[in-house]
């Protein structure tokens, strides 16, 4: 049976599943919502630590054009900065409820971000394995990180928004 930490998240040493696992961000673009995800991240819990990190090259949207403008200087800026990280400082848990803190690093920028969500208990897998989720969420605004690039609406009106969610639906296995 796996124990609990301190913060509420399972003992020992687990891994992200990047097959069953999601890491991508939503924000309010013209007239609805603009989503992209990086296919390339790794997140891992060991010892009551949680850290994750997502590779700036591997970000997936709709149209290649953008993908190449979103690595461009005008947003993440892959050439110099080519990986996004996250720490966690703190976890604390109520029932399934999870508020992390933690530093979050965007274009070689730290800043403190708080990332709220729900934990399942560990439980074993088909194949096997112990395995537990993790969805999280947290709002950040894009600007604090330099990614300052807009296009104004006819309105004068900035088209794409300042504040950026983060999402992050995790699998977790242990020793993988």
């Amino acid at each position: 049976m796996t124990t609990q930490t301190q913060q509420g998240l399972p003992t020992g040493t687990w891994n992200a599943d990047p097959i069953h696992s999601t890491v991508g961000f939503a924000v309010d673009y013209m007239a609805g919502t603009f989503q992209g995800s990086f296919s390339k991240f790794e997140a891992s819990l060991a010892d009551g630590s949680l850290r994750g990190s997502a590779e700036v090259s591997s970000i997936q949207v709709k149209d290649e054009n953008l993908g190449a403008h979103l690595q461009a200087p005008d947003f993440f800026d892959v050439e110099r900065h080519p990986t996004l990280t996250f720490e966690a400082r703190e976890i604390s848990r109520s029932g399934d409820d999870l508020t992390i803190s933690g530093e979050i690093t965007i274009k070689g920028h730290t800043e403190s971000i708080e990332i709220r969500g729900h934990v399942n208990d560990p439980f074993q897998d088909p194949w096997g394995n112990q395995r537990f989720g993790l969805q999280l969420e947290a709002k950040l605004d894009r600007t604090t990180f330099g990614l300052n690039w807009n296009n104004p609406l006819p309105s004068g009106e900035p088209a794409l928004s300042d504040e950026v969610t983060l999402i992050a639906d995790l699998q977790f296995v242990q020793g993988a």
